[in-house]
């Protein structure tokens, strides 16, 4: 049977992916995007098809495998990944721990809903990580403000929040309240595909069931002392929306380490880089250098100190992160030559 390209809009497709594909490929394989991904095998789904086949691993030296939300073209015999096609965005981090490798979240979606609750665990620096993953996969984030019923004032959270970008979106919501939810439909339409991310606690399972319309997500209380949630969701997952998207949802990450961001870093601190440009020497350091536009935007109360400390520290863990190997030994070594330069010096200075 050939598919028609027609029936793959259903599931997120779109001239992207056409593009890429040889004249023959509909009729020689079977077009599958993946719903999730396990330790032995993926589960995909397709025109016609819903199963689960083998993990898909690239043979060409690197090992890239394939996440949920990516598109694959199957064996029509043996359902087996064949290949996988180029991603128009991908969201990852560096993974866990102390090894310099990245987790996949998510592939090939329009619009990141980035979630965040109004009590004690709302953090600016949090949401300014997620933008930036969004900016850099040139994806639309919008921030979605829950358990506004719990504080007195949660227009102070919106106000904060939408200081952070001149074309921010942010949406409160009551994640029980269906009528509420609503007002994200217009990024949940027929083939579009829909991220959501945000820590544990703040709301997104709750806000799934109430978008798909099911109670198939377990969803927990968070702690009273300090309004931290448990991990209910374990696995990213496709769910299908009644609007005709697509929706992933994804595990609740305290920690996320940012790694290939940089464009996205620069475009969620805009205001700073522009200040920055004005400065009177190329590489201020935005301390106590003399002509320093950036400090003078502080001292004038048009640019708030912490935020620059957000900048500073994000993109100095980009930097690290992202470093090769071999460019992290070659930093380490040009430090170890001026030490040993600087010792030098000195004993030289004392026999002196």
């Amino acid at each position: 049977m050939t598919i028609q390209i027609s029936e793959l809009a259903d599931y997120g497709w779109s001239n992207f992916f056409t593009s890429q594909l040889d004249a023959d490929d509909l009729e020689t394989c079977i077009p599958a995007r993946v719903k999730s991904v396990h330790r032995n095998q993926i589960h995909v789904i397709g025109v016609d098809l819903d199963r689960t086949t083998m993990p898909y691993i690239s043979k060409d030296g690197e090992g890239t495998q394939a996440t949920v939300g990516d598109w694959l073209l199957l064996e029509p015999e043996t359902f087996r990944p064949k290949r996988l096609l180029d991603r128009k965005s991908i969201f990852k981090r560096k993974a866990v721990g102390s090894h310099r490798g990245e987790q996949l979240i998510a592939a090939n979606v329009d619009t990141l809903f980035i979630v965040a609750s109004c009590n004690f665990d709302f953090n600016l620096a949090r949401l300014e990580r997620y933008m930036s993953l969004a900016h850099e996969a040139q994806v639309t984030p919008v921030i979605i403000l829950t358990k506004a019923d719990l504080v007195e004032d949660p227009g102070e959270f919106s106000e904060a929040v939408s200081g952070l970008h001149p074309s921010l979106i942010v949406e409160t919501i009551d994640a029980r309240d269906a009528a509420a939810a609503k007002r994200l439909e217009p990024w949940c339409g027929l083939g579009q595909t829909v991220a959501f991310v945000g820590s544990s606690g703040v709301g997104k399972s709750t806000l799934i069931n109430t978008l798909i319309g099911t109670d198939d997500i377990e969803t927990r209380d968070v702690r009273v002392d300090d309004s931290k949630g448990r991990h209910t969701t374990t696995g990213r997952t496709l769910h299908r929306l009644p609007e005709g998207g697509w929706l992933i949802d994804t595990p609740g990450m305290r920690e996320i380490q940012l790694t290939d961001v940089e464009e996205g870093i620069k475009e969620v601190f805009s205001d700073i880089l522009e200040l920055a440009a004005s400065c009177k020497f190329n590489d201020c350091n935005h301390d106590q250098e003399p002509g320093c536009a950036v400090r003078e935007a502080i001292e004038e109360g048009s640019l708030d100190t912490e935020r620059l400390k957000r900048w500073q520290k994000l993109a100095a863990e980009e930097t690290r992160n992202t470093e090769t190997l071999a460019q992290r030994h070659n930093r380490d070594r040009s430090f170890g030559k001026m030490v040993k330069r600087a010792k030098k010096d000195k004993a030289h200075w004392q026999d002196d």
